[in-house]
């Protein structure tokens, strides 16, 4: 019985994918993977396709037409995930700058625990970030404090995007009015999860940097967060939600 859906968006990373699957293939414990790739040209569709023999019922693959972003590519797996019942649903990415394993931790945060949404966070316990270069460990880190300024959340790393889900979170929130693709949209789906009451827990994690591969950052994602953080705020009081969770 799989213990939940593994979402994993991708953009040329034939360097990475077909590693990433066989690692939380052999988990202790079964997890199904969603692969959303943006019809990379660089193949990276064909390995998962092959690897669905390997794996038949458990990996999945599906192809959009191009190169959307990484929000829209999650909100994909949403919707497939719910539409075939999975309970808990979980964001990682393709490049092992997640590790698999913690998968475990973050599923049983949820389902022993009873949390509602489980954060890998890179910095609930000091900075646990590998290979970064200081002046991006200091953007992400000073972007997690302003998070907190302006909306009052809770969270340490806010822009952090290893995640479960339980599937009632996703249910609750408008998933068609989610209005950010980049590192905002990591934001809005904790800060909708936290205004609807939801019970969050950051679960420790070590981030390591892709070794393989290219990164997908751009300062266009920065400025969408650093203005969607206000936007969004703003729009909390003009359109505060009714909280649906026990928190």
């Amino acid at each position: 019985m799989s213990e939940g859906l593994v979402l994993i968006p991708t953009y040329n990373e034939h360097e990475n994918v077909e590693l990433i699957i066989r690692k939380v293939m052999s988990l202790p414990r079964a997890f199904d993977v969603l692969i959303v790739d943006d019809n990379s040209p660089d193949g990276t569709a064909a390995i998962v396709r092959g690897l669905q023999i390997v794996f038949p019922g458990r990996l999945f693959l599906e192809v959009r037409g191009g190169k959307q972003g990484l929000g829209t590519a999650y909100l994909h797996g949403f919707h497939w995930a719910l539409a075939h019942g999975y309970e808990y649903i979980f964001e990682m990415d393709a490049d092992f700058s997640h590790n698999p394993e913690d998968l475990l931790r973050l599923h049983d945060t949820c389902a022993i625990e009873g949390y509602d949404m489980a954060i890998g966070s890179r910095y609930i316990q000091g900075v646990n970030v590998v290979n970064w270069p200081m002046s991006r460990v200091l953007m992400s880190y000073f972007a997690s404090w302003y998070v907190r300024l302006i909306t009052g959340m809770p969270i340490s790393d806010a822009t952090a995007g290893f995640k479960c889900y339980t599937a009632r979170v996703l249910q609750a929130i408008d998933l068609a009015n989610i209005h950010f693709v980049g590192y905002a949209f990591q934001i809005e789906m904790k800060w909708l999860a936290y205004q609807l009451g939801f019970r969050i827990k950051e679960v420790p994690i070590i981030f390591t940097d892709r070794t393989r591969g290219t990164s997908k950052m751009s300062k266009g994602i920065v400025q969408e967060a650093f203005f969607g953080v206000l936007q969004m705020k703003i729009s909390s009081w003009l359109h505060p939600l009714k909280r649906v969770g026990s928190r």
